[in-house]
């Protein structure tokens, strides 16, 4: 029991059904974060009153979830934000649930789900449609997969206050992405938006999201995740356009990243340095009562890999030095901590003493990308790309798509759940190892698995734009610019600077293994965009005239 709650809270685990099941009664499942002030705040109101704890403890076996060391949980019950109060069967079927509840908001769930129990029992529960037995809907893969999504772009933009949807507004980083191809001035136009109203001017880095369709009401939390996409997209926008008005946040949120949530050596409970997960921070007009920002320092890998991601982005564009340099710190305290270089293996986390779980699919498609992405810029990191990508195919990759994490533990974890955006992000990153590589194994893997969701194109929306780029480079190729010459050098630079942030550049491709059908000659660039091979670039101008041709 925590002095805060007042509440027995039992730890994830077969234990804990076991005792629902022995004392048949549901489980109260409490889906919280560090760095979610609504979560804290339920704490400190809702379950501190002790008639709430009694009951809870009385009635149900509570059990606490931090949501970042068990995604594959929050992906199960979340309700749709957090914190969720979700009350399960002992079995682990979903009776019902809620999100932010106040003590009589609270009150009146329990009562309800004790009466739900008294009538119904273990047959009131049920298991969440994404988890049923159906596998996604196959589908040929064709141009109206991304013309679909494109027009998705128009169709739910909100043209007075910019972004997408008309309630709460998210910055959306991998929608923006998509528009920058195929609908600048929309993304742009969102960035803008983004920049004005989540971007914090104080201490840099960009806010979780905004409360309202004008971009009000804003949530300050600062997780890892959230500010390494947006950088990258912030980036990304710079690439096309060249205005510092997309640079500066992108810088900003790099001092932010590299400040505020570096770890140092054993800070917060992780083993090497790496980003922190979260931090919240108050308003400005209140951060001045406030002894110190609320921090998760746990270097978790799947974050950090993103995070040196959007560093790699940002250095490639601007040859920005702290941006390579602490990408480059990441990296080595990833293969050190938490990457079994050898056998692909990926761990969640690693803290003093806990050990998160391994082969998670968010993780590992995230470093894929970021370790691509670095032989890209820096000449190194293929191999463990090609090392976890093989495991995550060899253990992950089940009847066409790819499933969340190894098919076991309590609750419904034991149920294979297929999720679009980590099909979609692994995908992509598999799409950019083949283009970098010339796997065509690794291409194969990435274009069976879009497949394996083309059925339901229809019924996508934007927030997972990303599909209509993974499919548009599937059907035309990526567009991959090998350069002979080491990483550093005039083409190499000026290959990452060409403008377009889906393609994949290949340093050292005058060496053996480049993705070129041929050795591309020492100090010469050649530009490949589907089964087209420009003729050797010798300098950056011609590059760009190599590329501009390659585009007609």
């Amino acid at each position: 029991m925590t002095d805060e709650t007042h509440v027995e809270w039992r730890d994830w685990g077969s234990e804990a059904f076991a005792e629902a099941d022995d004392r048949d009664c549901p489980v109260l499942l409490s889906l919280s974060a560090t760095w979610c002030e609504g979560c804290h705040e339920m704490d400190a109101v809702t379950y501190a009153e002790p008639r709430i704890a009694a009951n809870v403890n009385e009635g149900f076996v509570p059990v606490r979830v931090d949501v970042d060391r068990h995604p594959r949980v929050r992906e199960r019950y979340n309700m749709g934000g957090f914190p969720t109060t979700a009350f399960l069967t002992p079995e682990g079927e979903l009776l019902t649930g809620a999100g932010y509840l106040d003590v009589d908001g609270m009150r009146q769930v329990l009562e309800s789900v004790r009466q739900m129990w008294a009538e119904k029992g273990r047959s009131a529960g049920r298991v969440p449609r994404a988890l049923d037995a159906d596998l996604p809907p196959r589908g040929e893969l064709t141009d109206a997969v991304e013309s679909h999504l494109a027009g998705q772009l128009e169709v739910k933009y909100d043209e007075e206050h910019a972004g997408w949807g008309t309630d709460a507004k998210f910055p959306l980083p991998r929608t923006v992405e998509f528009a920058l191809k195929r609908d600048r001035d929309r993304a742009l136009r969102t960035l803008d938006a983004v920049r004005d109203h989540l971007a914090d001017e104080v201490a840099g880095g960009f806010f979780r999201f905004a409360g309202t369709r004008d971009w009000g009401d804003v949530a300050y939390e600062k997780p890892l995740d959230t500010n390494a996409a947006v950088t990258r997209a912030f980036a990304n926008a710079y690439l096309y356009t060249g205005d510092d008005a997309y640079l500066d946040p992108a810088l900003d949120a790099v001092s932010f990243l590299t400040d505020d949530l570096w770890t140092g050596y054993g800070v917060g409970g992780s083993l090497g340095p790496g980003l922190g997960r979260a931090y919240y921070a108050a308003p400005a007009e209140d951060r001045a009562d406030l002894d110190s920002p609320r921090r998760d320092l746990t270097v978790f890998a799947g974050g950090n890999a993103l995070a040196a991601d959007a560093l790699l982005a940002v250095a490639a564009y601007t040859d920005d030095d702290r941006a390579r340099e602490y990408a480059h710190r990441i990296l080595d305290g990833l293969e050190r901590d938490l990457i079994d270089a050898d056998s692909g293996e990926v761990t969640r986390y690693r803290g003093s003493d806990e050990v998160g779980e391994s082969d998670l699919l968010g993780d590992t498609a995230h470093v894929v990308s970021a370790y691509t992405r670095a032989a890209g810029v820096l000449g190194e990191g293929a191999t463990v790309a090609r090392a976890v990508a093989d495991r995550a195919i060899d253990r992950l990759h089940v009847d066409g798509s790819f499933v969340d994490g190894p098919r076991s533990g309590a609750g419904l974890l034991d149920r294979p759940f297929r999720p679009l955006d980590g099909n979609v992000e692994m995908a992509t990153a598999l799409s950019d190892l083949a283009a970098l590589t010339g796997d065509d194994r690794y291409r194969s893997v990435a274009r069976e698995t879009a497949e394996a969701f083309a059925g339901a194109t229809e019924r996508l929306g934007v927030q997972v734009a990303g599909y209509g780029s993974l499919v548009g480079r599937l059907l035309r190729g990526t567009t991959v610019i090998a350069v002979g010459d080491e990483p550093g050098s005039d083409l190499h630079r000026a290959a990452w600077r060409v403008a377009d942030h889906e393609k994949v550049v290949a340093p050292n491709a005058h060496r053996d293994g480049a993705p070129s059908p041929e050795a591309v000659p020492e100090g010469s660039a050649v530009v490949l965009a589907g089964d087209t091979v420009s003729e050797p670039a010798e300098s950056p101008d011609a590059l760009l005239k190599r590329v501009a041709e390659t585009a007609e």
